[in-house]
């Protein structure tokens, strides 16, 4: 073998080697935050020593409601915040029964103005609030472009933004001020994977959950050093009525399947879908687009949900008949 050879085969193999290093240095701590801390060793904070009382919007069902009963059974008192007074009765009960713990109940809808923050902000008032979970949020009911949305539901886009970006904005200039003067407080915020991947004809959605992610990892920045907890939840499909999904699988877990899942992540990632089999469909989507360009994967699933369009389409079509 030559000189030139021996260099190139030196330089290949230090080339080799030092993208194996860095591969392995992020893949260690990787797997150490989204695996193995969370499946092993649970919330890496102590949930009940962050205050007595957790506040959940959007908590009569889905992953509202499973997060209201997970804290409850942390021992923490729950405030539960939703639009309609009989469910958020119904859920009080059951989570008392089943916890033993204090509840309050605020009828409110987060698709008005911040009228209603005023009636939040005098029911909360001086209850000592660990963690607020924002999870309201609305979505569209089925994949649609822009311009038909908005002409058909002119409506829909003022209300969308205040169901999934004013509530979590003021919700947490609510309780943010009372966790900074004890230097401790947790705030999960319900992004989506939506936020994080291409999402054409449920645009709208997608951006006010991007808009959540960008908002708590910034907000976490702001007051890491204040002793607060800001996470931002980004999950897949999830068994719940705003997905429409009604089996439960590996890839779409049951509320409760996910939540137990997501808390465990608590203090170890700051951004997460919170669930192992999301993260494994981000990580293969994200990997696509850096391969193939994202225009090429936004194509790919804007086939997918025009077929979900037109199925919806077709079903209204059949109601209209009727």
């Amino acid at each position: 073998m030559d000189f030139d050879s021996k260099c190139m085969r030196l330089i290949g193999t230090a080339a080799v080697s030092i993208v194996g290093y860095h591969i392995v240095a992020k893949l260690i701590p990787w797997l150490y935050l989204n695996i193995i801390g969370p499946k092993c060793l649970g919330p890496k904070i102590n949930i009940r020593q962050m205050g007595s009382w957790a506040v959940v919007t959007g908590a009569t069902d889905g992953i509202g409601k499973a997060y209201a009963k997970i804290l409850a059974k942390h021992g923490l008192n729950i405030v539960l915040i939703s639009r309609t007074l009989t469910k958020l009765e119904d859920v009080a009960k059951e989570i008392r029964e089943a916890f033993s713990v204090e509840t309050k109940i605020i009828d409110v809808d987060f698709t008005h103005g911040p009228e209603i923050y005023d009636k939040i902000k005098q029911n909360i008032d001086g209850l000592n609030i660990g963690i607020l979970v924002n999870n309201v949020g609305i979505s569209y009911s089925y994949p649609q472009f822009f311009v038909e949305l908005v002409t058909q539901i002119p409506k829909f886009m003022r209300d969308i933004v205040a169901a999934n970006v004013h509530s979590v904005t003021h919700m947490s200039a609510l309780v943010l001020p009372q966790m900074i003067e004890r230097k401790k407080g947790v705030i999960i915020n319900l992004s989506s994977t939506a936020a994080t991947i291409p999402n054409p004809m449920l645009s709208i959605y997608s951006a006010t959950k991007a808009f959540v992610d960008k908002f708590s990892a910034d907000l976490q920045t702001e007051y890491r050093s204040s002793g607060i907890i800001v996470q931002s939840i980004q999950p897949g499909f999830v068994v719940t009525k705003m997905s429409k999904i009604r089996q439960a699988s590996v890839f779409n877990p049951l509320p409760d399947t996910f939540v137990t899942s997501a808390i465990n992540t608590l203090g170890f990632c700051e951004r997460t879908t919170g669930y192992l089999p999301h993260t494994l469909i981000q990580v293969v989507i994200r990997t696509i687009s850096w391969l193939f360009c994202e225009q090429f994967v936004g194509q790919i699933i804007m086939k997918y949900l025009f077929k979900m369009n037109q199925m919806a389409m077709r079903r209204i079509a059949k109601k209209q008949q009727k």
